[in-house]
């Protein structure tokens, strides 16, 4: 019997606790901001393009991006619409070092922090530090060829898409669609929501070694075995498996630079059938990029240990359409995630 956990939401909700987590390293990136490069004083006197602030401190994009706007997602500074920053008057008064009121002396003694020392290279190199802020080991996507860090890192992604999964198979309709390509799908679990909230639907989890081993046994364990299969894969070498009206990348796109998400939006293209649907399910930005502040201070982290961040609405629909999708709506769901649809066109 496939467990009530798939399809009853806890009496609770656990909102604030996973904000605690995925906004931990948001002090540290003001930290690196005030204690190493003196960021607002420098904004306050040159209002600036994001492209200006990096050739000015060296930055690199991706990370200049997320710190950018982050700050505007925290009332920090605000940006005009042709793209330049300012400071907001609570930054004026409190960032700015010149100001009788700064706090920059408060964040002294942050400065020496692995986390505030890892972004500080991150801004520079825009290459992710280790996972964890730890100053040994690979990054995280070699890590996860390793059985033992592939296994404590999917049970916690396993964890978190127990509290998500169901909240979008409860909201989804997939127009009568039932063959569904989980991209990426880690443990199986968005893959054993769905099938148990649509009757009708049957999935197929695409995953590297050692992930893919892990994956078919918490299927098995979830009783989901003559529903949802296991294909092994590399999302980026080859092509796609074809057979599926259906494509979902869950929490996927985000650990990944807009180069590399284009890649896989054109294999996804590639290989779902005409009609099909994709899904992204993630954390997502508002269209003009000013919040919400926990995806803001989320991408934060994504930043910190992955090669991407969280995107906006308006980007994904641009990406999308780019590659030949229809872009379809947005929803939201639970815990500051949603998802995005958007359909290939019939040939």
């Amino acid at each position: 019997m496939i467990p009530a956990a798939l399809t009853v939401p806890p009496s609770t909700d656990p909102l604030p606790l996973y904000r605690y987590r995925d906004g931990l390293y948001a002090c540290d990136l003001v930290a690196a901001a005030l204690t190493e490069f003196d960021l607002f004083t420098w904004i306050g006197k040159n209002p600036s393009t994001q492209a200006q602030i990096c050739s000015h401190f060296g930055f690199a994009e991706r990370p200049a991006d997320v710190m950018l706007t982050m700050f505007l997602s925290c009332g920090f500074l605000t940006r005009s619409t042709e793209g330049v920053f300012t400071l907001t008057v609570l930054a004026h008064e409190h960032l700015a070092a010149e100001s009788p009121w700064s706090i920059a002396p408060y964040y002294a003694s942050l400065k020496l922090r692995p986390v505030t020392q890892d972004y500080i290279r991150v801004l520079k190199t825009g290459k992710p530090a280790n996972w964890g802020g730890f100053n040994t080991g690979f990054d995280w996507h070699k890590a996860m060829e390793d059985d033992a860090f592939a296994k404590t890192f999917t049970a916690t992604m396993d964890c978190r898409g127990l509290a998500l999964g169901p909240a979008m198979a409860r909201k989804i309709d997939f127009g009568g669609r039932t063959r569904l390509l989980d991209i990426a799908g880690g443990s199986g679990i968005y893959s054993c929501c769905l099938v148990a909230a649509h009757p009708e639907l049957q999935a197929t989890v695409f995953e590297q070694k050692p992930v893919d081993r892990i994956a078919a046994k918490c299927i098995a364990e979830r009783h989901c075995s003559d529903r949802v299969a296991v294909a092994t894969g590399n999302m980026f070498e080859g092509n796609l498996p074809t057979g599926f009206d259906i494509h979902l990348f869950s929490n996927v796109l985000h650990d990944w630079d807009i180069a590399e998400v284009m890649v896989l939006l054109r294999r996804s293209f590639a290989a779902l059938a005409p009609g099909g649907m994709l899904v992204i399910h993630d954390a997502f930005l508002n269209r003009d990029k000013t919040g919400p502040r926990p995806v803001a201070e989320y991408s934060a982290l994504l930043m910190h240990a992955t090669q991407g961040r969280c995107y906006g609405v308006g980007e994904y629909a641009d990406f999308l359409s780019q590659v030949g999708f229809v872009p379809g709506p947005y929803f939201d769901t639970v815990i500051d995630r949603g998802f995005m649809t958007a359909l290939k066109p019939l040939e």
